[in-house]
């Protein structure tokens, strides 16, 4: 059974939720450098312009001290947290720095990142990177298998590098199921063994049947566990593991769709509020 479980899935081969095999590891130390570097300079950039925009408000007396000093605080805030964790939610991890090197922030189960994590990466940012002038971060990062930084793992993602792409034929919802998983409480699953699903599912074609069904029935009675009301009598192991990872996958979308709709509203109304008097 070990070996069968080998067979169905690879630590470094990671199933996104939108159904893309990537083949991912943690990202080199050097690349994780460079990135880094390359998004300070972009924030400080915008550090930049924004502070001159307040000297010019300051200049021409379009604000007085107090709300300058407002305003400053608002800056930093919204340089050092807002826009990271903008960026890093609408791009789902991929800052310009990683961009760049090929990186991205992933869970520690491999799926996509949300609003939650990119914050807290972004807020434990301030004080690892900006305050320590990024000491903090390096050790950490250091004494962790994946390179991981405080922010990292107090938020549960770290940094991976994309070596390649591999796109697969997408989880398709079984017609039979949909009115029973539609309606069924789906329990968060283990890390691990949504990723063992995942991968089962994209590599079905390439078991043995023997393993294929033994595997199977396995994953389909530890995901029964999370899952109520059991699926109907006599539904196949792929098909009812089918159902869940589709079901889970389009909550998922429906759940990011929602988190990024209202970001880019705090975003906007975070611009507006200094002057928005009226």
């Amino acid at each position: 059974m070990g070996q069968d479980r080998a067979m169905a899935f690879d630590d470094e081969d990671i199933v996104t939720g939108e159904a893309v095999a990537i083949e991912v590891s943690a990202a080199s130390f050097g690349s994780r450098m460079v990135g880094a570097a390359i998004d300070i300079f972009a924030i400080g950039m915008v550090l930049m312009f924004l502070f001159m925009g307040v000297g010019m408000a300051i200049g021409t007396r379009v604000v007085d001290e107090a709300l300058a000093g407002a305003l400053l605080i608002l800056v930093i805030v919204v340089a050092l947290v807002g826009v990271p964790t903008l960026i890093e939610t609408l791009t789902r991890g991929r800052s310009l720095g990683k961009m760049v090197m090929g990186l991205q922030i992933v869970r520690d189960d491999g799926g996509p990142i949300h609003f939650r994590h990119a914050f807290i990466r972004a807020l434990v940012g301030v004080g690892e990177i900006w305050l320590f002038a990024g000491m903090v971060a390096v050790l950490v990062s250091l004494f962790n298998k994946r390179g991981k930084r405080l922010g990292d793992l107090l938020a549960g993602t770290y940094s991976a590098g994309i070596r390649a792409a591999q796109r697969t034929p997408p989880v398709v919802m079984p017609p039979e199921l949909a009115p029973w998983v539609s309606q069924a409480d789906i329990r968060r699953l283990p890390d691990g063994l949504a990723l063992q699903v995942r991968s089962f599912l994209s590599r079905t074609d390439k078991l043995h049947g023997g393993s294929r069904q033994r595997l199977g029935m396995e994953l389909a009675s530890e995901v029964e566990k999370y899952v109520a009301p059991a699926p109907p009598p006599g539904t196949h192991p792929e098909r009812f593991l089918a159902a869940v990872s589709a079901e889970r996958r389009d909550r998922e979308f429906n759940v990011l769709g929602r988190e990024k709709q209202r970001t880019v509203q705090q975003a906007h109304a975070a611009t507006r509020l200094p002057f928005d008097l009226g």
